[in-house]
């Protein structure tokens, strides 16, 4: 296969990689495979103007992703519907979609499992036109993303500490929304502190991921917790993955969902896949099955893995 590859310079682990090396390695395991592949590091700014370039290219069959979620998104959304296959190479804090897909963790493993990987289609979701691979919320997600934001820091190390402190002004102010949502004609009036319409049903017992990549549903978790007690206790479940055994969140699967915001909506923003956006009034999102062609390890390669 033609690979192109498009690391983020900027973007999660890659920016403390060693990333001449990390070229140097990434060609000689893919080239030994019997593969090909040409590499452009770019720094953040760059990164969707090359993922089109990369994509654009003659010949190529695979186009390498490197970088957090929000690249990985940005990837997904420029090959979404065409004939060439994303390759994740997880460089971020919590690469949710690398898990999904049974990527490993490591860079070099990753690249040693595309090497002798296989083109899987799996699905991807819309928030009116924005593309996603992974979730769309709002409410108290949005608002630890943005606390976050607004902080300081130059490492993962440095991001998890940013994080751990917007959870506790999160929990110590939660907010508090009035919507409409339409779940395929059935219409649901909620006060809640938070909502996540996921492409697909978050699996149970580990990190809010996907089991199922290719489910061809979305999943709608509204969170009914709204005491400080309450969001704590819910926090913890989501992080060990009980979903199901959670009374503070109700969950619905749906293929096509319209969230209509009752509150103002100046006082909120969403989250699509890690990145801040504004909120409209209304937004409508569908699920699209088997719109994303994507490399992962072979079952002789996951079963060496495991």
């Amino acid at each position: 296969m033609k690979f192109a590859a498009v690391l983020n310079e900027d973007g999660g682990t890659l920016r403390t990689t060693d990333l001449p090396a990390f070229r140097k390695t990434l060609t000689e395991v893919l080239e030994e495979g019997g593969h090909s592949v040409d590499v452009e590091t770019v720094p953040g700014k760059d990164i969707e103007s090359a993922l089109k370039k990369a994509a654009a290219r003659r010949g190529v069959d695979v186009v390498i992703a490197g970088g957090g979620d929000g690249t990985i998104s940005t990837a997904a959304g420029v090959l979404m519907d065409s004939k060439k296959a994303l390759a994740v190479l997880p460089a971020g804090t919590m690469n949710l979609f690398a898990r999904s897909l049974g990527v490993p963790l490591e860079l070099e493993e990753a690249v040693r499992a595309f090497a002798g990987g296989k083109v899987r289609q799996v699905d991807m979701a819309t928030a009116d036109d924005r593309p996603f691979v992974h979730q769309f919320s709002i409410g108290l997600h949005a608002k630890m993303v943005d606390l976050r934001d607004r902080m300081e820091f130059g490492s993962k190390i440095g991001k998890i500490g940013a994080s751990a402190r917007a959870v506790y002004t999160t929990v110590m102010n939660p907010p508090s929304m009035k919507v409409q949502l339409n779940l395929g004609g059935t219409e649901l009036l909620a006060r809640t502190s938070g909502i996540g319409v996921t492409n697909n049903m978050f699996g149970e017992g580990h990190l809010p991921y996907a089991d199922d990549p290719d489910g061809g549903v979305l999943g709608v978790y509204v969170t009914m917790a709204r005491r400080r007690m309450d969001i704590i206790r819910f926090g913890l479940n989501m992080a060990r993955g009980k979903w199901k055994d959670n009374d503070q969140v109700e969950i619905h699967e749906t293929r096509d969902v319209e969230i209509r915001l009752l509150s103002s909506a100046r006082k909120f923003r969403c989250v699509i896949d890690g990145e801040l956006y504004p909120l409209a009034e209304r937004t409508r999102i569908r699920i699209h099955p088997g719109a994303l062609g994507v490399l992962v390890p072979s079952q002789e390669a996951a079963a060496e893995a495991a």
